[in-house]
């Protein structure tokens, strides 16, 4: 079944039309994706593998991301993404608001949840993800630099890098 998207302006006002992944947007419409970085208590990142049948980096490690379907709100989406890609249960109070981005036919919104999902709970989503791991950010790092996190998963980061750590390292105040 096809995913169907709301569309949105350059500034993020609904247009009132929907959209069908897999089809160029028109230009000038966006759709809205969600990326969740879970964080556990020992202030591991989760990753998670794509799968190798993606058709865009497939076998590297990203965090939890998607689009938002018809009528969904931002949170909604990402408590969804998180539960069907990882398993992971969260509500969406738990989820902490990191920033928006925009690209050429995206706007994403990024958060952050604490979670201590024992590795071996992690529930796969067939064609999306086919492994999962827990990093250190020094860990992570170094996957980034030898190129084993998709580009665009380093490339966000690298943007929200400082209200990242700050709620990784206890200062945890930008909570939308």
């Amino acid at each position: 079944m096809s995913e169907i998207w709301d569309l949105y302006d350059r500034d993020r006002n609904p247009l009132g039309v929907t959209h069908v992944r897999g089809h160029y947007l028109p230009k000038g419409t966006y759709h809205i994706a969600v990326g969740i970085w879970t964080v556990n208590s020992k202030n591991e990142v989760l990753l998670t593998l794509r799968s190798p049948l993606k058709r865009d980096w497939p076998n590297v490690w990203e965090n939890t991301a998607g689009s938002l379907l018809h009528g969904e709100s931002s949170r909604e989406g990402a408590v969804r993404e998180l539960r069907e890609e990882t398993g992971i249960k969260v509500s969406e109070n738990e989820l902490h608001f990191l920033g928006t981005e925009r690209g050429r036919s995206v706007i994403g919104d990024c958060y952050i949840v604490r979670n201590d999902t024992d590795i071996n709970d992690i529930v796969f989503q067939e064609g999306e993800t086919c492994d999962a791991k827990w990093v250190t950010i020094p860990e992570l790092d170094k996957m980034i630099a030898d190129g084993l996190v998709a580009s665009p998963v380093a490339r966000r980061l690298k943007k929200i890098r400082k209200d990242f750590e700050s709620f990784i390292y206890g200062k945890e105040e930008n909570n939308e």
